[in-house]
């Protein structure tokens, strides 16, 4: 008796909560049926402004994503109208609408197929596909998105609900928030990708694209789930109207036709008690997180990765600052002009460049090694020291200086050797696993040396056209801090893949002059580039014999072994399908090696 009077005064009590919500915000029953029938038409299939805000948007937004422009990416957030949609999907589970659960889905289905066909479309014809930095931050979605998405959707519902006053300025803010249609526009970039070039990383950019958009789009129907129940918009009245104006509109009669004649038509008529709906919805989410959980922690890891490396910087500058930038009288002694930590294998490598007026003793460096070790509670000996001196004083300093050099000299344990694969060491872990923008694949590079130009880095690439100059300051910059070296010279040289071809006459196998002089531009870069091998494509007419694929590849492998001797391994020979006369030299990358020059 008293859990049903509970009940009972539990379910008189809900409601009043609810139209009190209504009445604070200013949502009349008037305005409740309003919203009701803005957003049926909001998903009608008719409005030709909406596929053109649709296309345009989606232009617009996958030309700043390859631009890297976060303006122009913007714009296109502002025109997209695909936030209307996944607000009917909220409102149709919000009141158990089924008709207008199938027309949102449906056009949000259509908005998503036309938005990501016409980024791919606009990608297959761009000339360059580099993968920027707007690209990148939309492939890597969290649970810090999920969050975003669920504000801004609560945010845009209640907005949409009220009277157009003040908070409509609120709606942009809104569509910039949840941005619907770059994770589309990424979408399209990676399959375009995956259709061209690298399958496999354009088919990683489509999906993490594809869980942002998936993210927002769960996100916001939830919440505008949430805010719909809460301002009660289902009431009866309102649903009696709606259904009268239901009744006189085309494409929900043309709608109701379609379901009623599938054969489940009777169970469809309704999705589902309230209960359900809230668990189909909750159930999306929790699979969604999943994916989202596992970005968070790697980003966790990373700030964690910096905060860490920020407090070393700070607790190398401070012992420093305290105990070696003045001389014992109070004057200045020295000041840092550069820092670089970088840990290697539980080892804390340390290089400082310093301004000073009186060098240090060794005793001095590795005082300044304990002192460090101390601060960090980390032994001396995972602490290693590389303090570049800059003399700023004249002839007392520049006596020392010779007087070291001597000493070094005479007492000498490391020679000039083991110093030159010290330093090759270096480079090779720092540039080993650089990646470059599709579809330049990394060949090689070299690591120049001269007085007026003390490390010039040159990165030797295989790409069927030039790396975008954004994305080479880019590499020149990520070179520099993986280097540790700000002044280095970055250089970028492509080797192009398709290097001609050799042209026989009919049912003949020779080699023309011309043909050779070919060749020998080819050998030339096999020979400097051991990494590289040569893909020999021949091919034939159709009344042609077989054997002359055979002879035309043997032919081009004999000429390349006998006069530059390149083996015979490093030619891959294959047989063409087209009636030409022919044979395609291409060159492609085997394994990494990396030379030095001074």
């Amino acid at each position: 008796m008293t859990q049903q009077k509970y009940s009972n005064n539990s379910s008189k009590l809900l409601p009043i909560i609810r139209n009190s919500l209504s009445d604070n915000l200013g949502v009349s029953p008037t305005r409740k049926e309003q919203v009701y029938i803005d957003i049926y038409k909001s998903v009608s299939l008719k409005d030709v402004s909406y596929w053109i805000e649709v296309l345009f948007s989606a232009g617009i937004a996958t030309v700043g994503l390859v631009l890297n422009s976060p303006a122009v990416i913007i714009g296109a957030m502002l025109i997209s109208p695909l936030m209307g949609s996944i607000l009917a999907n909220g409102l149709a589970l919000a009141a158990g609408d089924l008709i207008l659960a199938w027309r949102a889905l449906l056009k949000l289905i259509l908005s998503c197929a036309t938005a990501i066909l016409f980024a791919f479309l606009l990608v297959w014809f761009l000339p360059f596909k580099e993968m920027t930095a707007e690209i990148l931050a939309r492939t890597r979605p969290n649970i810090l998105d999920l969050v975003v998405a669920l504000f801004s959707g609560a945010v845009g519902s209640i907005a949409i609900c009220k009277k157009p006053k003040g908070v409509v300025t609120s709606i942009p803010g809104v569509a910039i928030a949840v941005a619907l249609m770059p994770p589309l526009c990424v979408v399209g970039y990676g399959l375009g990708i995956a259709a061209g070039e690298d399958f496999t990383n354009g088919s990683q950019i489509a999906s993490g694209g594809g869980l942002l958009f998936l993210t927002n789009l769960v996100a916001i129907t939830f919440t505008a789930m949430i805010v719909f129940l809460a301002l009660h918009i289902d009431s009866a009245r309102v649903t009696r109207d709606v259904k009268q104006w239901r009744q006189q509109d085309e494409e929900t009669i043309w709608m109701q036709d379609i379901l009623g004649g599938l054969p489940a038509s009777k169970r469809m008529r309704k999705i589902g008690s309230l209960p359900a709906r809230f668990m189909l919805i909750f159930f999306t989410i929790v699979a969604i997180f999943i994916p989202l959980n596992e970005s968070f922690s790697q980003l966790k890891q990373e700030v964690s990765h910096k905060q860490q490396e920020n407090s070393t910087k700070s607790a190398v500058r401070k012992i420093w600052q305290e105990n070696f930038a003045n001389l014992p009288n109070g004057e200045p002694r020295s000041f840092i002009s550069e820092l670089a930590t970088r840990t290697r294998n539980q080892k804390l490598l340390i290089q400082l460049q310093v301004f000073t007026s009186k060098l240090y003793t060794p005793e001095e460096k590795s005082n300044y090694v304990s002192k460090l070790a101390k601060r960090l509670n980390k032994p001396p000996e995972l602490l290693s020291l590389k303090l570049i001196e800059i003399p700023t004083a004249s002839n007392e300093l520049i006596s020392s200086l010779a007087e070291e050099k001597k000493e070094t000299v005479e007492s000498a344990t490391i020679t000039i050797p083991q110093l030159h694969a010290n330093f090759t060491q270096e480079i090779e872990s720092a540039i080993s696993n650089l990646r470059l923008p599709p579809p330049a694949e990394m060949v090689d590079y070299e690591i120049i040396t001269t007085r007026a130009t003390p490390l010039n880095v040159r990165m030797i690439y295989l790409s069927e056209r030039d790396i975008n100059p954004d994305a080479k300051v880019m590499l020149a910059d990520e070179i520099k801090t993986r280097l540790e070296y700000p002044s280095a010279v970055v250089s970028m040289k492509r080797i192009p893949r398709v290097m001609g071809d050799i042209s026989f006459t009919r049912n003949d196998s020779k080699l023309t002059q011309f043909d050779m002089q070919r060749l020998d531009n080819v050998a030339k870069i096999l020979q400097r580039q051991p990494n590289l091998r040569l893909e020999v494509t021949s091919h034939k007419q159709i009344d042609e014999p077989e054997e002359i694929l055979r002879d035309r590849s043997q032919v081009i492998t004999q000429y390349l072994r006998s006069r530059w001797q390149i083996k015979p391994e490093r030619i891959v020979p294959t047989n063409g399908n087209t009636s030409r006369f022919n044979a395609v030299l291409k060159l492609k990358t085997k394994s990494s090696n990396k030379t030095f020059t001074i």
